[in-house]
This record gives C-alpha cells, structure tokens and sequence, in this order.
C-alpha cells in the first residue's frame, strides 16, 4: 500500500467516491510531477425500483469490480452531510458503510473528506455551486466536454486528497 506523503514525486491513482443510493459517483485520476489527469469517471446506477439491500449489494459489486480493474492507490470518500430527513441520513450512512468496505476490503488506504472541504480545495470557496465544483474539475484536470453531476463531484474529492497531501493543486 502507498502512503499518501510525497504524492508529488510518485504517479499516484486516487479514486474519489461521492456516495449515494440512488447514484455513486466514481473518478480516478492519476498525479504525479505536480499534474493530474483523469483516468474514468461515471456514476454506479442501480435500478430505482430495488428496495434498498439490493441497492447496496449492487453498489458494492460495481465498486469492488473497478477497484479490482483499475486498483487505485488510495480512495478519497465524501462524508455524509446534514439532511432535513433523518432517513435519508440513514440511508446515505449505509451507502457510505458499503463503499468503505468495499474499498477497505480491496486492501485499499481511504480519506474521508466533508463537502466543504472538497469544495473549498477545488474551488477555493466552501459554498461553491455543483456548477462550480463540475466547472473546476474540468479546468483543472483539462477535460474539454461535460462531466456528470456525481462524477465531477467524485473526482472533486480525489482533487482534494491529492491538494491536502501535495500543498497545492496544478492544472
């Protein structure tokens, strides 16, 4: 396993996972030399008529199939945020426990970072939009088209991980 200290010299793949029962956004990107690129990014779908144990068990199998495929160095997980529901709390934090036993189980490093946070080190503004957060990865990661929603903000958290443990992020 890769330590996360001296990302800058390593080429280094993070995996970046924004959870969610309905979506789970992934993106993988791969630094190194102070530059980053991405490498995929998409969302896990599973069908909106599976009751919630067939979701997770989906969501589960589709994430321990990329991370067998593509075996990132280090996963950077969205932590679950404040609802006006209480179930859809409860449900996210499932969603959460499934992603990080998946990658926990690949053998696999993972940081956990707040929503703001992955916005202020993308954006340089907590608050940022969802527009905002999908304008700036592309910037900084040099994609010429559209990103989906889920996905940009998954590769938004891997951008992070990589500013938190490089001191900066370059496009």
């Amino acid at each position: 396993m890769l330590a996360c200290e001296g990302l800058t010299n390593v080429m280094t793949r993070i995996l970046g996972v924004d959870p969610g029962s309905r979506i789970t956004g992934y993106g993988l990107i791969e630094t190194g030399a102070g530059r980053g690129r991405m490498l995929l990014a998409d969302t896990i779908r599973p069908g909106p008529r599976l009751r919630l144990p067939d979701r997770l068990h989906f969501i589960y199998r589709r994430l321990a199939e990329l991370l067998e495929e593509h075996r990132p160095d280090v996963a950077a997980v969205e932590t679950a945020f404040y609802h006006k529901s209480a179930r859809s709390a409860l449900v996210l934090g499932q969603v959460r426990g499934v992603v990080l036993v998946a990658v926990r189980e690949a053998g696999i490093e993972v940081h956990e970072y707040a929503p703001r946070e992955i916005k202020m080190a993308v954006t340089g503004n907590g608050n940022a939009s969802k527009d905002q957060v999908g304008f700036m990865v592309r910037s900084l990661l040099g994609l010429g088209g559209p990103v989906a929603e889920d996905a940009a903000d998954a590769l938004a958290a891997a951008l992070c991980h990589w500013h938190r443990n490089r001191g900066g992020i370059r496009a």
